[in-house]
């Protein structure tokens, strides 16, 4: 199942750089890295990124930390990153999404491994395990959207705090449909400043991203919609919120201070799962990978040691 390499580096202890190559999906090919020396005695941990449409390249240099203890897997979701687009808009499906990850453990021989979950992938997350799979020792759910509903109620309610001109931009442009005029763009900067990104709007390019292909925003349309504000695609009935209550295994929920999912949401989310934590990044927003990396990364550090055999 593994087809193919890509700078494949040697496993030797004092080898840092990440392994990555192909591994054949229902749809494609998507690619991968392996970060970490391999040397590690740690359970990986496979991290699910967010979109959809979206790659994995800013976790690259931002969970350096985690890897210093455990191979961490990051991997760009079909349609996304360096992995394969095809055009077929019935691949962009949940199911398939599943079989994806399927295929990834399988590949890599991930017997036993932990998830992470950041936005999306925290989607991806909770229906995986809501499949009872074999192996999986924990989770980690980043700013997850758990529920359409919810994401969309909590995002107008963060937009409530802009500037009564900017929210008026926004309206004004959902009213109309003009997703793309100056005004709605530069109300929709405002906000991603405030709550997603807060260490730089717009973010400079990481390292590890440099061959990143960008979005891909017919994927993130027809699942999500035009805008984070508006979702039209065919995730717009998602909600798994109040199946949250039948996961049995360890769990961390992870949010920014400033998230676009407001704390107060994670917070009824860790209530819902027996036995889950919280951890608040300080003064971050939706990218807590990036404006928290420090704190992330010691905070999932921790809680795996904890679950992992001593």
């Amino acid at each position: 199942m593994l087809v193919g390499v890509v700078a494949f580096a040697s496993c030797t202890a004092a080898d840092t750089e990440p392994r990555e190559g192909y591994v054949d999906v229902p749809g494609g090919r998507v690619w991968y890295q392996t970060l970490g020396s391999g040397s590690q005695d740690g359970v990986p941990l496979l991290v699910i990124h967010g979109g959809p449409g979206f790659g994995s390249c800013s976790y690259v240099s931002t969970l350096t930390g985690i890897a210093e203890d455990r191979p961490v897997i990051i991997y760009d979701q079909l349609g996304a990153g360096r992995s394969d687009r095809p055009a077929d808009t019935a691949l962009w499906r949940i199911p398939r999404f599943l079989e994806e990850i399927t295929a990834i453990r399988l590949a890599l021989g991930l017997d036993e491994v932990h998830i992470l979950g950041h936005s999306w992938g925290g989607t991806l997350a909770i229906e995986y395990l809501l499949t009872r799979p074999e192996g999986v020792r924990s989770v980690v759910f980043v700013g997850p959207l758990m529920g359409t509903q919810r994401w969309v109620e909590d995002a107008r309610l963060l937009r409530a705090q802009l500037p009564t001109s900017l929210q008026e931009a926004l309206q004004a442009g959902e009213e109309s449909g003009q997703f793309t005029s100056a005004e709605y763009l530069a109300a929709t900067d405002s906000f991603y400043a405030r709550f997603f990104i807060r260490s730089g709007w717009p973010p400079p390019e990481l390292p590890g991203c440099e061959e990143d292909t960008g979005p891909n925003m017919e994927v993130y349309e027809y699942m999500w919609g035009p805008t984070e504000f508006t979702a039209t695609g065919t995730l717009s009935d998602f909600d798994r919120i109040d199946q949250l209550a039948e996961l049995d295994l360890p769990t961390l929920f992870v949010v920014g201070e400033y998230d676009e999912i407001p704390v107060e949401t994670v917070l009824e989310f860790r209530d819902l799962v027996p036995g889950s934590i919280v951890e608040i990044i300080d003064d971050a927003g939706h990218m807590v990978h990036i404006d928290g990396t420090a704190q992330l990364n010691g905070a999932v550090s921790e809680f795996l040691a904890g679950i992992d055999p001593s």
